[in-house]
């Protein structure tokens, strides 16, 4: 069940991540990993929240420490801070700070992937920051990321495919969405017809099939609207969480 579930682990709605931040409870083991950082980093990234960005890679060095066991999926994170970094200092025209931060993401990817590769959270993180940041990034850098994305979703694929139906809303909105804006923005045309088809059929009647569709009637919108972070993850929300479990009690 926890596979199944850590697919989402990467969108979040604007609204929930604006809303109150309290100190994530680092030391409760009953809440994973994703949800005790995901907001704060994303905060970094989707509103230039940078004081919660270092709250979230303060927490990651402690969750290093304290779950080894999640060691790869902490690493994906940590490469997520270090590229939003990048885009930062990138759009800053800080070029040094930009090629350092931009080395230390790679790495960091490269090692959590390699660590774990049937990891579905792992590939979710990485394909999910791609997909939110690879705009940001230099030409040269923004091709090599998307490619990035392209390949972290369709080891994503290869993994949950069979299982894709199934799983909620979110979790096989993102994934499907991910097939398809990787493969636009990497110029696999057939491919990106592929996935619009697969959308329209597996998520009739969603704010996904509502965007593929516009992809089908009018190409040219490809290439300015995206597909992925079209629902959010509602129960999935750190204070959510905490409430659920706090009822365990």
């Amino acid at each position: 069940m926890r596979k199944r579930l850590i697919v989402g682990v990467f969108c979040l709605a604007v609204s929930a991540v604006a809303a109150q931040a309290p100190e994530p409870p680092i030391a409760d083991a009953r809440l994973t990993v994703h949800t005790l950082v995901r907001e704060d980093i994303f905060a970094g990234f989707l509103q230039s929240d940078l004081g919660r960005l270092a709250r979230a890679e303060k927490n990651l060095e402690l969750l290093l420490s304290s779950r080894p066991a999640d060691r790869a999926p902490l690493l994906a994170w940590q490469a997520s801070t270090a590229l939003t970094r990048a885009a930062v200092a990138h759009e800053a025209g800080q070029v040094d700070q930009f090629r350092q931060q931009y080395r230390k993401a790679n790495g960091l990817f490269a090692e959590a992937m390699k660590l774990a590769p049937n990891d579905v959270g792992v590939f979710a993180i990485t394909g999910g920051t791609q997909a939110t940041l690879a705009d940001r990034l230099p030409p040269a850098e923004r091709t090599a990321n998307w490619e990035l994305a392209y390949t972290a979703y369709q080891r994503l694929w290869t993994l949950q495919s069979a299982m894709i139906e199934k799983l909620p809303l979110h979790h096989k909105g993102e994934v499907l969405a991910g097939l398809a804006q990787t493969a636009q923005r990497t110029g696999r045309d057939a491919e990106v017809s592929q996935q619009i088809e697969r959308i329209l059929t597996l998520l009739p009647d969603t704010a996904y099939a509502m965007r593929a569709l516009e992809w089908k009637n009018n190409p040219a919108a490809r290439s300015t609207s995206k597909l992925t972070c079209q629902t959010c993850h509602g129960p999935g929300t750190l204070a959510a969480r905490v409430a659920e479990v706090s009822k365990q009690q």
